[in-house]
């Protein structure tokens, strides 16, 4: 057996991140809800027809009030429905296209929103349901008049409890669609993923290189194509040890593979050994979940990818926003100080006889900053403000690093963000050497008070 964690990224698990992060589950709950109490409540109403009705603020009306008054809510509901998200469908998508197109999966999870979906959509389909039970007095049969009081009743409320979550939902949306609410949900997302990176159980990285010196390694292809976005590493270290080889990925949670390239590199433990290369790279093509676009769940990199899109997009010349972009490199810096707390050890998969087996590469904290500073700089040109608070980020970011064997690329990034402001602005020459000293020192531990 492998070790007591490498269970993670079964299908269960991936089909759970899948429902939690879609649309369509609370309001599915909502509509079978709606069909459970439009079945069972005009039994009750049954059970009281004959008699004087406990309720006294049960529903009045006769058989073609009821009627009325179920059509009314029905038709109304899915009419609000549709135009109410066609009208969201718009503003958001007028929105992604100004910051980026990657914030319309974080509204398909808002809790809020589904939520009022689900409260729309089940009184729409509990009128529904319960308008077929409503009976009026024929001369030509001898069914007797039905008007299920209470479900009515029900109904009614629930009307009104549409109503104000619809107040609620707009005033939501309007909170949602401001680009400091966008960047704050994208870091409490990011902040998620890596408190659940850190709960996990350490792969204890220690030794993990040792299977180098075995021999020769073998390139494994990929079978498919996709963003990586879960590996289940119970089935990757059973088909590791099965064909006696250690297997170590060449991309990691977020990374895109292709078809035909290699992703990972497996060493032979026997001394000569020829692993059964096509074998090993079915079963690891069957352990990869690729999916068309990069998830939040595992992908440690994913939220920063947001924000330094949210970033670059204010830096456009459409947009020209640069107070946007200032606040996103804030969010960014907030984001590189936490990555730089945590270790960037490779995972480590062990089998039932603590043997490596698989060896999951981490996102270091040196991509990180790459990710973080590159297309900013890239696009700041001219931006005094963005160039001060690129300084400031790398300033932060070093205070942070300390001992991380970063020292070098944040030098060198300073030094660049410092070239960019003396070629492209009127920043006068002694505050980027201001930058390049304040850098240095927070390296070096110090954080001079600031004088004056």
């Amino acid at each position: 057996m492998p070790t007591s964690d490498s269970h993670r990224g079964g299908p269960l698990s991936v089909l759970v991140g899948r429902v939690r992060g879609a649309l369509w589950p609370i309001p599915a709950l909502g509509i079978l809800l709606a069909i459970v109490l439009g079945t069972t409540l005009p039994e009750l109403d049954q059970h009281w027809a004959t008699r004087e009705h406990p309720l006294t603020f049960a529903f009045g009306g006769g058989a073609s009030a009821a009627r009325d008054l179920l059509a009314a809510i029905a038709g109304s509901l899915i009419s609000v429905t549709g135009v109410t998200f066609s009208l969201t469908v718009v503003a958001l998508q007028l929105s992604s296209s100004q910051f980026t197109p990657r914030l319309l999966q974080t509204f398909s999870t808002d809790r809020t929103v589904q939520l009022t979906l689900a409260q729309l959509v089940l009184t729409f389909t509990y009128a529904l349901t319960v308008l077929r039970t409503v009976r009026t007095e024929s001369a030509t049969e001898d069914d007797d008049a039905f008007v299920p009081r209470l479900s009515i009743t029900v109904a009614y409320l629930l009307t009104l409890g549409s109503v104000l979550a619809l107040v609620l939902f707009l005033g939501h949306l309007s909170r949602l669609l401001r680009v400091e609410t966008m960047l704050r949900d994208v870091h409490d997302e990011a902040t998620q993923t890596l408190a659940r990176k850190l709960d996990e159980p350490d792969g204890a990285a220690r030794d993990a290189a040792d299977h180098r010196s075995a021999g020769p390694p073998v390139p494994l292809v990929a079978r498919s194509s996709g963003f990586l976005t879960v590996v289940d590493e119970r089935a990757a270290v059973a088909a590791a040890r099965e064909a006696g080889v250690v297997v170590e990925l060449a991309v990691r949670i977020g990374d895109s593979v292709v078809e035909g390239t290699p992703v990972a590199h497996a060493w032979s433990l026997a001394p000569g050994g020829s692993p059964d290369t096509a074998r090993l790279e079915e079963a690891l093509d069957r352990s990869f979940q690729l999916y068309y676009e990069r998830t939040p769940d595992r992908d440690l990199a994913y939220g920063l990818r947001k924000v330094v899109d949210i970033c670059v997009r204010a830096l456009s010349p459409g947009t020209n926003d640069p107070t946007t972009a200032v606040h996103a490199l804030s969010h960014a810096s907030s984001l590189l100080g936490r990555f730089a707390e945590r270790p960037d050890e490779p995972r480590v998969c062990r089998d039932e006889e603590q043997r490596v087996r698989l060896v999951v590469p981490p996102w270091e904290l040196p991509a990180l900053l790459q990710l973080a500073v590159e297309e900013p700089l890239q696009f700041a040109e001219g931006q005094p403000t963005v160039l001060r608070r690129l300084a400031g980020l790398l300033r932060e970011f070093a205070w942070r690093a300390q001992g991380r064997s970063v020292d070098d690329l944040v030098c060198r990034y300073v030094d660049a963000v410092a070239e960019r402001a003396l070629e492209s602005t009127a920043v006068a020459e002694s505050e980027t050497r201001a930058w390049r000293q304040q850098v240095r020192q927070a390296l070096a531990g110090s954080w001079p008070a600031e004088v004056g």
